[in-house]
């Protein structure tokens, strides 16, 4: 379970999932592709300061075509800062493309602020013919688009900047994350800039401490603003936020009246204080060792899991190593249909190995209900080692059902220590090699080598070369979400906004893909290895707490499939269809984009599908949007650096 919104429903697990079968998409029949006559770009020309962390993963996914899914109709900004019209014809399927609007060029000036980085452009639909565009520089243009039975170039609106907030500078360059419109004399557009402050703070150590924030913007643009001398208007700011990290979703709920703001970090009104960094003192900085200054061992010690476990389609049997000295009177095993009492005392004065863990599970929930009178337990001495193996012998209720883990609390966000996942050891031959870890992970405590071979006292893990290492613990990005309600509506604000509840961070898999419209926001969250989808529900007037997520639907073994892409630009879906994972393609090779479809409780197995995005010569995927052809179905469009790819029959 991830989070505090997030609570799978186990009705919708599937615990007897075994894998994705391909599924064939003939390539010529589902991939058209089209050349670019105008090329875009990843390269943004800025100070020269290095950029962030944050900003450098901002930027690599950032999507640099926007799509009107109704209209099929695309914008992107190519590498002379030209803004160029996609209109894919009655067919939906024949694209034709066409420079429509020239931003000002950027300018180099030694007044300009070096530490200033300018954003990649960015775009917004707000109808068929109209359109929210970003220079990248610090304004916005509002443009008129001709119908797609017209020629020529778009007529310019307005134009718009943030308006001055006193001491600290504005001036940043945004980007637009979103952008609504409630009334036909304005917008609401999400924008998002990097917060460069007049006065940066100094150190009590004299250096310059700058963490980087970020700040987030509704503002509200009045589409009858219109300056004859073409002098900017200024943007009403509606609200203000400050976070740590680029906004990597952002919607507008309008049956709540809510925008939601999911980032990497939460977002915070700027009278509420960061939380205080800590900062060491000169005593506690330690230069950096120069080579041979230090001895180090290359492979330090790491203690084993406290059990290793496997299971058949009727059993789970778990290994617990105990010194072996234990006496069996010492041992207390309970088992009831639907938890686990295994209590291991004894008396401080015996011998203990050095590292040893005694288990104690105090009616410890099993994952799954089991049958006590036919469940056991067995202990084997093994009195010429330091260990024995304490084993239990589980029978399950449910026959055919697979465990994903021991306990039902294995792999959450528990600080127990007994609620650390342990991963299934699949060959149960290899189940007591829990011992045998143990005793080596001892005797590299005691600064033995193990191995006779004068390889000094580091020894591999459980895990490495025995066991096969969990390869999704770091799938998705760990992410919060911020509400923040819309002043320009009329209602009191929801009670659970203020004072705002502590954030709760939670690992996204997928957000909706952009461009696709409908009345439900949904993402994908991790949950152990699955992809369980949830969708806002309920009403939330007049109550104190947050909207509710309900799980609708999971992707079983979703997470451990995207863990083993290690190109993946975009991971987005169609809600209720299909998970999109989008390689960059950046190699000569080109990219992929592979698809997942969803799985029933009790399906054995689900549909995968892979087509190639290019073939290498169209260069890197820079953008992706999905629109609706004439018979109401999903259309993907895929921009990268040489071509515009069209992937329809999902």
């Amino acid at each position: 379970m991830d989070g505090d919104f997030f609570h799978p429903d186990k009705a919708l697990l599937n615990p007897k999932f075994e894998g994705y079968k391909l599924h064939i998409l003939p390539q010529e029949n589902a991939v058209l592709q089209f050349p670019l006559t105008n090329r875009p770009t990843q390269a943004a020309t800025s100070g020269k300061a290095p950029l962030s962390f944050q900003e450098v993963q901002s930027r690599i996914t950032h999507n640099h075509l926007a799509i009107h899914s109704e209209s099929g109709r695309g914008v992107y900004v190519d590498a002379d800062y030209n803004v160029i019209l996609v209109d894919l014809g009655q067919d939906r399927l024949s694209p034709s493309m066409r420079i429509i609007f020239e931003f000002p060029k950027p300018l180099q000036s030694e007044a300009i602020r070096t530490e200033v980085h300018r954003e990649y452009p960015s775009a917004s639909f707000i109808t068929s013919t109209s359109l929210l565009t970003s220079d990248g520089q610090g304004t916005i243009y509002v443009l008129a688009l001709p119908d797609s039975s017209q020629t020529g170039h778009a007529t310019l609106v307005g134009s718009f900047v943030l308006p001055s907030t006193g001491s600290e500078s504005v001036d940043s360059p945004f980007r637009i994350h979103h952008v609504h419109q409630p009334s036909p004399l304005h917008v609401i557009a999400t924008l998002s800039s990097r917060l460069y402050p007049s006065n940066p703070p100094v150190s009590t150590s004299g250096r310059h401490h700058n963490p980087v924030e970020f700040d987030v913007w509704g503002v509200k643009i009045s589409l009858l603003d219109v300056h004859a001398d073409d002098t900017p208007a200024r943007m009403e700011i509606l609200w203000h936020r400050r976070g740590e990290e680029v906004p990597m979703y952002v919607a507008f709920v309008e049956s709540y009246g809510l925008h939601l703001l999911l980032g990497g970090s939460d977002y915070r009104k700027l009278d509420t204080p960061p939380l205080p960094t800590y900062e060491p003192t000169p005593d506690e900085i330690a230069p950096i060792p120069r080579a041979d200054e230090l001895s180090v061992p290359s492979n330090l010690p790491q203690r084993p899991p406290p059990y290793s476990w496997t299971q058949t389609s009727d059993s789970v049997t778990v290994a617990i190593p105990l010194p072996s000295t234990t006496p069996k009177e010492r041992i207390r095993v309970l088992f009831s249909p639907t938890t686990l009492t295994c209590h291991v005392d004894l008396d401080p004065s015996l011998p203990m190995p050095l590292g040893a863990v005694l288990p104690r599970y105090s009616a410890k929930k099993l994952w799954d209900d089991i049958s006590p009178s036919s469940s056991f337990w067995t202990f084997d001495r093994q009195a010429e080692r330091s260990y024995g193996i304490l084993s239990l012998h589980i029978e399950k209720q449910n026959e055919d059902t697979r465990w994903s883990h021991v306990f039902a609390s294995a792999g959450t966000d528990s600080a127990a220590d007994e609620d650390i996942d342990v991963p299934e050891t699949l060959d149960p031959s290899e189940l007591w090699n829990i011992r045998e870890a143990l005793e080596k992970y001892t005797a590299a405590l005691q600064g033995e080598d193990i191995s006779g071979l004068g390889l000094g006292q580091g020894v591999p893990s459980l895990a490495e070369n025995e066991l096969d290492e969990e390869v999704d613990s770091s799938v998705g990005r760990k992410a919060f979400i911020t509400w923040v309600s819309d002043p320009t509506r009329q209602g009191q604000q929801p009670e659970f906004l203020s004072p705002q509840q502590s954030p709760f961070p939670f690992q996204l898999l997928s957000t909706p893909i952009p461009g696709h419209t409908s009345d439900l926001t949904s993402l994908i969250v991790k949950s152990n290895i699955d992809g369980t989808v949830f969708e806002l529900g309920g009403d939330i007037s007049g109550s104190s707490q947050p909207p509710q997520w309900k799980h609708t639907a999971t992707f079983p073994a979703l997470a451990f499939v995207l863990a083993s892409k290690r190109d993946t630009r975009f991971t987005h879906h169609i809600p209720g269809q299909c998970v999109f994972a989008f390689e960059s393609g950046s190699n000569n090779r080109g990219g992929n984009v592979y698809i997942y479809y969803p799985a029933g409780p009790k399906a054995l197995t689900a549909k995968q599908s892979i087509l190639k995005i290019n073939d290498g010569r169209g260069g890197a995927l820079m953008g992706i949007g999905s629109f609706t052809d004439n018979h109401g179905k999903a259309v993907i469009a895929c921009l990268t650096e040489g071509e515009l790819t069209l992937i329809r029959g999902l």
